[in-house]
């Protein structure tokens, strides 16, 4: 029996820790919610990657705007999730001429998440984001995120490599970065798929079920549930702290509180199909 195991990152794979600012409030927002689940409160919200160098912003004059930066800095951006199917070309006119989020609210964001980060681990990936609404045409947040791996990760990959299991990163998070962490925790780079949104990472566990006996989907939050249920084996982790919708206990066909658990379980999956 041929097996591929898809490993979603931040929260999954990876300790990961969120600052989040309301633009509007020039508040913090609460570090525990999701931010795809923040995105998913309104159905107007896009979650997007920011392809910024964190050091070349933390440099530049804090009242000028976001949006243009973005623009001379020439900052590419993915889109992450929401519930609206959307063209790339709203989504950058909304970036590229918003009024309203300044460099500081991108800087604030950065600097916290840094020093939560730096106090706990030397090696860590650190992303930018924001969050735009498409009604009010507006920048409604901005994001910084940094994770490392959760104890053992690496050992587990090495464990499901053993065992000939094919394993594979499927994330909203920016390409570069995942590739890096893949580098930590012995992925190969060419089964990392960054900036994958919910619809995305479905097609990548189905496209996957045509080469493979059977496909295994390892997430934590909202955004992973349409690749959960492609998959032929489900497993929801909730070692990432954090409150999460019903319908992923539903669909989970496993619950664990420790990533390293999955491997396990893919084990006794394949020594029951040899014996069975």
């Amino acid at each position: 029996m041929t097996v591929a195991a898809v490993f979603d990152s931040a929260g999954t794979l990876l300790r990961t820790y969120r600052s989040v600012l309301n633009v509007e409030e020039h508040r913090m927002a609460d570090a525990s919610i999701e931010t795809t689940t923040l995105t998913f409160q309104d159905p107007d919200r896009i979650l997007v990657l920011l392809n910024l160098h964190s050091r070349d912003i933390m440099d530049k004059n804090p009242e000028g705007l976001l949006s243009t930066y973005l623009t001379e800095a020439g900052v590419r951006f993915g889109i992450s999730c929401g519930r609206r199917v959307i063209v790339s070309d709203v989504v950058r006119d909304i970036l590229y001429e918003d009024s309203t989020a300044k460099i500081s609210d991108m800087q604030a964001v950065i600097r916290d998440c840094w020093m939560k980060v730096s106090q706990r681990s030397d090696n860590f990936a650190l992303n930018a984001g924001a969050i735009i609404n498409l009604r009010t045409k507006k920048i409604e947040f901005t994001i910084t995120a940094a994770g490392y791996p959760f104890p053992g990760v690496r050992e587990m990959i090495t464990m499901l490599h053993g065992l000939g299991v094919a394993v594979f990163i499927a994330s909203g998070d920016r390409t570069e970065k995942l590739a890096l962490i893949a580098d930590q925790i012995g992925i190969p780079r060419n089964r990392v798929h960054g900036i994958a949104t919910p619809v995305t990472k479905a097609q990548i566990v189905q496209n996957l079920k045509t080469e493979y006996d059977v496909v295994v989907m390892t997430g934590d939050g909202i955004n992973d549930l349409s690749a959960m249920k492609a998959a032929d084996v489900a497993i929801l982790t909730v070692q990432q702290e954090g409150a999460r919708p019903e319908i992923l206990f539903e669909t989970a066909d496993y619950v664990i509180e420790n990533i390293c658990q999955a491997a396990r379980i893919i084990r006794e999956m394949i020594l029951n199909s040899e014996t069975g």
